[in-house]
Parts: structure tokens; C-alpha cells; sequence
């Protein structure tokens, strides 16, 4: 391991954002003309390889978020692994180019896999995908999920008694079906396994993570460097410090976006609908739709019955929103 000695951190941190092919260094020393402090960076864990999977539907800030803070652990690599290679769409539609896929990876030190809605639940019973994180899990130093990512390493049964987290309207799912030790924390730890609450949880569990890798110092230099210190405006953010309608309303809208997924059999067939994306919340609708609406003859496909609703009472304001 190369020994560097740095006058000031911004040349760290420069190094963090430039050099994809970083070197791990063994200390790093601060000189002022008041202090002496050496950071001791040595890693408890030795991490080469991190790689985050991606698939139609995932929700972006489960992927990007970890992927922001694992790209500052020197000397590793942080990849987005595929189901298949090319251009890979977000539950919203942001397209990310994906070069390597699960044919391809055969270890990883790390395997992250993001959640999303609908799809996330669909691949759930995708075997081969299932089979493909219990055979990089066989050597993996960690395996973590961010939000409903844990319904599908769920799954593979690798969390079964184990104590796990998700998003608040997926921990029924996850304890239900994957017979996890639920527990009601912003991120959870057992073992090798990490799974997160949802979306912008993900980052917490990637810092808790990264403090087990590198230590206390190093994670506070990776802070600091993106500034991480969430002050939002306003109360709210879990079913606990949420208004109980609001939650209430929420959950309604999850649960008949959900309906069709849980229930095959109730889903719309043999529509064709004018739009891809729902014109309210902006979910994909290219694999499947709850609802639809005739609109100026054109049929509107919804994700939900409540996002239906909504564009219900004020059609254009929804279509005029580019």
C-alpha cells in the first residue's frame, strides 16, 4: 500500500473525485500551525469491488446515493451491475448506461441492490436473478439492500431470521413473506447483511457501512466532502412524525399501484393506453397500469386509482406539465 502525506485534505479529496484507480492510504497527516493529527485510514476490511445492481424500475437515489459514498473508499472499484447492458430506466424515466451485467460479475466484496415499486416486487420470483446474489453472497464480504431492494434479497432467503429494515409501506411484505426479525430503525445491520429504510436512508446505511470499512475519521472526511448534514425544512420524513392522513393517503396510493402486481388477476388487459408514463406522479406504465381514464379520446393509463383521481379533477394542468 502506497503511503501518502498530505499537507491539507482538499488534496484527499481531489484525489477521491479525480483517480478512479485509487490507492488506500495508510495515514494521512494535517498540519496547521496549532495542531499535528494524524487520520488513520488503514481499513478494517479490505474492499475492492463494489458493485450496485440495476434493473427497469429501480428508484434512482437507492442506487446513487451509496454509489456517491462507496466512490470515496480509495482503491475500489464502484460499478452499476444490469440485468441486462445498455440503457437502464429509473421508475421516472432517467435513463443510466449500463455496461456490465450479472453474466458478467462473478464476486463482488460488496453487492448492493436498490429497490423501486412494482418491478422491484416482480423480481422477487426472477430465479435467475435470485440465483445469481446467492452465488456472488457465497464470497461477498457484504450484501445490502436499500428500501424495497430488501424485498428481493428477502427472496433469496438469505435474511430469513436475520433482523432487517425497508421502506414503511414494505415492511408488512418483508416480514410477512421472508420471515425477517423486523425492525423499525433508520438502517439495520446482521452480520454480513445491511439493509436501509427507504430511499434517502440508503445513504445513512452506506456511511455506517463505510465507518466499519475505514473507521470514524475517514467517514467524517467523506461527510464533510459531500457536505452531508441533512437539516430538512419541515417536520416529517416517517410514519412517526407524519400527519396520520397523510400517511393514510400515501398508503392508498401504494396499495392500488400494488393490486395488480399482488393480484395478477385483477389486472387491466387488453388496453392499449396513449401515454408511458403516468401524467400525475410520473411512474412508469409500460409494463403495468392499474387504472385508466378516456381523456379528449385518448386513453390515459394510471399507476394508481388515486393518481386517477387527481387527474380527474384537473386534467390539463397535468398535461400541460411537460
Amino acid at each position: 500500500m502506497k503511503k501518502l502525506i498530505a499537507a491539507c485534505t482538499c488534496i484527499i479529496f481531489l484525489m477521491m473525485s479525480c483517480n478512479s484507480k485509487k490507492e488506500f492510504p495508510e495515514v494521512i497527516t494535517v498540519n496547521d500551525s496549532n495542531d499535528n493529527t494524524s487520520l488513520i485510514l488503514e481499513p478494517n476490511t479490505e474492499v475492492k469491488t463494489v458493485g450496485i445492481l440495476l434493473y427497469d424500475g429501480f428508484a434512482n437515489l437507492d442506487a446513487v446515493g451509496p454509489y456517491a459514498v462507496f466512490t470515496s473508499l480509495m482503491g475500489t472499484e464502484v460499478f452499476f451491475v444490469g440485468l441486462h447492458d445498455g440503457l437502464v430506466e429509473d421508475a421516472r424515466g432517467m435513463k443510466v448506461q449500463v455496461d456490465t451485467t450479472i453474466t458478467d460479475v462473478k464476486q463482488l466484496d460488496v453487492l448492493l441492490i436498490p429497490g423501486g415499486f412494482k418491478e422491484t416486487y416482480q423480481l422477487t420470483k426472477d430465479e435467475t436473478l435470485l440465483n445469481w446474489i446467492r452465488d456472488i453472497d457465497s464470497n461477498s464480504k457484504y450484501t445490502a439492500s436499500v428500501c424495497t431492494g430488501a424485498w428481493i434479497l428477502g427472496a433469496t432467503g438469505l435474511l430469513e431470521g436475520k433482523e432487517a429494515t425497508t421502506h414503511w409501506y414494505g415492511k408488512k411484505i418483508l416480514e410477512e413473506n421472508y420471515g425477517v426479525k423486523l425492525k423499525d430503525t433508520r438502517y439495520a445491520n446482521s452480520g454480513k447483511y445491511w439493509t436501509s429504510a427507504g430511499v434517502t436512508a440508503g445513504m445513512d446505511m452506506s456511511l455506517a457501512m463505510l465507518r466499519e470499512i475505514a473507521g470514524d475519521n475517514y467517514v467524517k472526511m467523506v461527510m464533510l466532502d459531500l457536505e452531508y448534514d441533512p437539516k430538512p425544512p419541515i417536520e416529517g420524513g416517517s410514519e412517526k412524525n407524519t400527519d396520520k392522513n397523510i400517511v393514510e393517503t400515501l398508503r392508498a396510493m401504494y396499495d392500488s399501484g400494488m393490486k395488480t402486481v399482488l393480484n395478477p388477476e385483477k389486472a387491466v388487459s387488453n388496453i392499449k393506453v396513449d401515454n408511458i408514463k403516468d401524467p400525475v406522479c410520473g411512474m412508469s406504465i409500460r409494463t403495468h397500469f392499474s387504472d385508466t381514464l378516456q381523456y379528449n379520446n385518448k386513453i390515459y393509463g394510471f399507476c394508481s386509482s388515486v393518481c386517477k383521481a387527481m387527474f380527474k379533477e384537473n386534467p390539463e394542468m397535468y398535461l400541460n406539465t411537460k
